[in-house]
């Protein structure tokens, strides 16, 4: 088989909402892709939860816990540098409420597969002829114009930053993008994709970064964003531009960064960066 995938799916107060059974039969099913369960300071019982589902297919869950809430961009990136340091292939994260199906994972992982020069693979909501994208309305409409002043930030188009289904091939620009805490706790999506233009100064990197349309994402209810983080979330994509792009910080980061090691693995990268 392809190398190994391990999907960080971050956790926090989803006692009540995760669906035990779908990950379980997926898992089952499919068990060259395993699930890291992070579990983010939750104050129900969670803990109990992920432990039941780690024990029912240990081989294809393993949680993890913080030791205090963190908020979903630390979980995921905590989450992601524990996976790329036991040796996966491909990481990526997905959210816990199952908004995007787990099948869209076997879809972003062939597409990887399908073209080792692909780096990311972003999924997007595209309401196409043939998917079932199911977003309310209002917040389609705010997320396409987010993505707008996103793709303005960065410096190149980008359809949907904020789905939470992403993949990305471990090696040196992944360490680097998931290197440092995020600034946001919320659209640290854009954060992951500004690290990574910045490698493209080393070795255009920027064609790596691939968009796949989901073919089924449905809006579950219980979400923890509220209407009100959408109108902050453009400040902080004013934070991000002012850090990532106007700063020289991150600029320079990426020039000293050690891209030439190649007899290191990435995951010896990894371990010395999150140390």
């Amino acid at each position: 088989m392809p190398g190994k995938t391990v999907i960080v799916v971050p956790c926090y107060n989803e006692a009540l909402r995760l669906d035990l059974q779908v990950f379980r039969r997926f898992a089952a099913q499919h068990r060259d892709i395993r699930f890291l369960m992070v579990n983010d300071g939750s104050t129900d019982s969670t803990s109990a939860v992920l432990g039941e589902l780690v024990n029912s297919l240990p081989g294809s869950f393993e949680a993890i816990s913080l030791e205090r809430n963190s908020g979903k961009a630390e979980a995921v990136r905590r989450g992601i540098l524990h996976a790329m340091a036991s040796g996966a292939e491909l990481v990526g994260f997905l959210d816990a409420d199952l908004a995007t199906p787990l099948p869209e994972v076997l879809s972003l992982r062939d597409l990887m597969n399908a073209e080792h020069s692909r780096e990311v693979a972003v999924g997007i909501r595209m309401p196409l002829l043939g998917r079932r994208i199911r977003r309310n309305s209002l917040r389609a409409w705010l997320g396409r114009r987010f993505a707008q002043v996103a793709s303005w930030v960065l410096g190149t188009g980008i359809s949907d930053t904020q789905c939470g289904a992403k993949l990305f091939r471990v090696n040196r620009r992944t360490a680097f993008a998931f290197s440092e805490p995020f600034l946001s706790r919320w659209i640290f999506d854009v954060e992951i994709l500004a690290r990574y233009l910045h490698c493209s100064v080393q070795d255009g990197v920027r064609d790596g970064i691939y968009e796949w349309p989901l073919n089924d994402w449905q809006e579950v209810r219980g979400s923890k964003l509220r209407p009100k983080d959408f109108v902050a979330a453009f400040g902080q994509l004013a934070t991000i531009y002012l850090r990532y792009f106007l700063s020289q910080q991150w600029r320079l980061k990426a020039q000293s960064w050690d891209w030439t090691a190649v007899e290191a693995p990435a995951t010896d990268v990894v371990r010395r960066r999150a140390a």
